[in-house]
């Protein structure tokens, strides 16, 4: 199901179609020719694409669909009973999304089938236009704004969605017993925004492979990715599962020289949370798609950075070679911590993405954009590269991204479960202490944290501080958790920030990830 902040804008322009089947239009090989649709022809198409002028003209849509409002749009439901790649004979089918309300550009979906792309066509009949009244039928060379592939994921005889691509690049997939939080993309172009607006490539065309080779459960979807900046070709090698994996090649050709490039970016939501606490007149406790950005960097140092609803936009960025791994997690699955019976925070998947091959020097970047509410994307997570992308290169990137519930499996170490923030309280009084000072509470649990609890004496908090100084700290055990509270308190001086770290230990031994957070006094 559609929500708000996920109708973005859509994206390309439709190919012309030969007129045929009612649904796909027909297509023969020449003689000789082998049924094959090799990943290589999107890549040519890509490289062509990159040596033209850029065109991101919208082509004109029926005033009564760009008039839609945000409801009447999403009544707009694709018929299941028509749904397609039946043929194919394996698990998957596939819908097509309406365009409409923000939904303005048409993308090109085609169907391979014994090696052929054949294009989907235009049908009204193919949608149940819910409550909405149109005077006037439109085109059949209108389009769609995007598409989805179902499969019997969390059940054997229920077909669910497993994967969606609808607007600019973004795509959304689902594990089983998940729902629909945060999305990822295919490429980002200037996220931070200080110097130009961001940029959104989208994709031109899709070919959609349910059947790829001897692959029963493995849909393959190539894309052709466009924008001023850049075009690509798209390889998605989807595998739906308890954890579903999205395997991803990409290769790039710059039109002009990119430096501001976010590879494999995830957008997210966070309101509220236990440690931002500033619109807490809901009666939900918190309110989040995801609560933090888990690295694993190339040295091996497993890295957890809580996520805040900043009062600015702020970006933070963690310089790594060769990361291992990232991604945008929702730690937090206790039900009682949302109490929300629709939204179902507690049942929304992280996603954890797992570079495959040498990515180099870069940063992994984490910009946080300020939001009065839950309906908007303001969390972006992804990997810059050192090194600018020039025009006439091709870049070639990869790397798998999994739909993760249960995200403890990722690092044997302890992990920080609850981030807490506090005014100290002066020694001996009620009254608040020094406002330029903080206390920072976390809450370490899992790994070996159990088998300390008898010996509390041999755990250490180890906190530091980029600027100001540490001027108190305790750790002790957390029975509830079955691990470690540890406190640290935290003194600047007026006009500072800070980028605090901790971590805990037992002689020389790490017990934990590094737990690690921006703070600078209000």
């Amino acid at each position: 199901m559609l929500s708000r902040r996920h109708l973005l804008a859509g994206a390309a322009s439709l190919a012309a179609l030969q007129a045929a089947h009612p649904v796909l239009a027909q297509g023969a090989p020449p003689p000789g020719q082998p049924q094959t649709f090799p990943f290589e022809e999107v890549v040519r198409r890509a490289r062509e694409l990159a040596s033209v002028p850029f065109d991101g003209s919208v082509p004109p849509l029926p005033e009564a669909l760009a008039g839609l409002s945000f409801d009447a749009y999403r009544d707009i439901r694709f018929r299941p009973d028509r749904a397609l790649l039946a043929q194919s004979g394996g698990p998957f089918r596939m819908q097509m999304f309406h365009l409409g309300f923000l939904f303005r550009r048409p993308v090109t979906v085609n169907v391979i089938r014994e090696g052929m792309p054949t294009p989907v066509l235009y049908q009204p009949a193919l949608f149940d236009l819910g409550k909405n009244r149109f005077e006037r039928p439109f085109p059949i060379n209108l389009g769609f704004a995007g598409f989805r592939l179902h499969y019997p994921l969390n059940r054997p005889n229920v077909l669910d969605e497993v994967i969606a691509f609808l607007g600019a690049s973004y795509f959304r997939f689902l594990g089983r017993d998940q729902r629909y939080g945060l999305s990822a993309r295919a490429l980002a172009l200037r996220v931070e925004g200080s110097q130009q607006p961001e940029e959104f490539p989208f994709f031109r065309e899709f070919w959609v492979d349910s059947a790829p080779g001897q692959a029963p459960d493995r849909a393959t979807i190539y894309g052709l990715l466009d924008s001023s900046a850049v075009t690509g070709a798209y390889r998605f090698d989807v595998y739906p599962g308890a954890e579903t994996v999205v395997e991803v090649t990409a290769n790039l050709f710059p039109r002009r020289t990119v430096t501001a490039v976010g590879m494999a970016p995830l957008t997210s939501m966070f309101f509220v949370g236990e440690n931002d606490r500033r619109f807490s007149d809901d009666f939900r406790p918190e309110l989040h798609d995801s609560d933090g950005l888990l690295l694993h960097s190339g040295a091996g140092e497993w890295i957890w950075r809580p996520l805040r609803n900043p009062a600015r936009k702020t970006v933070s960025s963690f310089l790594d070679n060769n990361p291992r791994g990232f991604g945008l997690l929702q730690r937090d699955r206790t039900f009682e911590n949302y109490q929300d019976l629709e939204a179902l925070y507690h049942m929304r998947p992280g996603y954890w993405v797992e570079p495959i091959g040498s990515w180099g020097e870069g940063k992994v970047e984490l910009v946080e954009i300020p939001t009065k509410d839950e309906t908007e994307d303001n969390i972006v997570a992804y990997w810059e590269p050192k090194t600018p992308w020039e025009p006439g290169q091709e870049v070639v990137h990869a790397y798998r991204i999994r739909s993760l519930t249960q995200a403890d499996r990722l690092h044997p170490g302890g992990k920080a479960v609850n981030t807490y923030m506090a005014r100290p309280q002066a020694s001996g009084s009620s009254e608040t202490g020094d406002p330029t000072a903080r206390r920072f509470i976390i809450d370490f649990a899992g790994g070996d944290l159990p088998y300390f609890l008898a010996t509390p004496e041999a755990v250490q908090v180890v906190p530091s501080t980029s600027t100001g100084r540490i001027t108190h700290t305790f750790v002790v055990p957390n029975d509830h958790t079955q691990g470690f509270r540890c406190a640290f308190d935290v003194k600047l001086e007026p006009g500072q920030r800070t980028d605090l770290r901790c971590f805990l230990r037992a002689g020389g031994r790490a017990l934990t990830e590094t737990w690690t957070y921006p703070w600078a006094p209000v």
